[in-house]
């Protein structure tokens, strides 16, 4: 599984940073950069949380390759 953002809906509330900082950094704008790798599965609950916690919906939990 990865995770993505959608540069369009995204803007910038931080909140994924806050709920999985392991894998999100914020820029200096505080748009999230993501680690682009596939998460470990240790990260794949609180990378669902995330995910469903995002106020405007950008950040997507994908199948790889989909």
């Amino acid at each position: 599984m990865q995770l993505r953002v959608n540069p369009i809906s995204c803007v910038g509330h931080g909140l994924c940073a806050e709920l999985l900082p392991e894998w999100i950094e914020l820029d200096d704008w505080g748009y999230p950069i993501l680690n682009g790798t596939d998460l470990p599965p240790d990260l794949l609950q609180h990378a669902r949380r995330a995910a469903n916690s995002c106020p405007t919906l950008a950040l997507l939990l994908d199948s790889e390759g989909g």
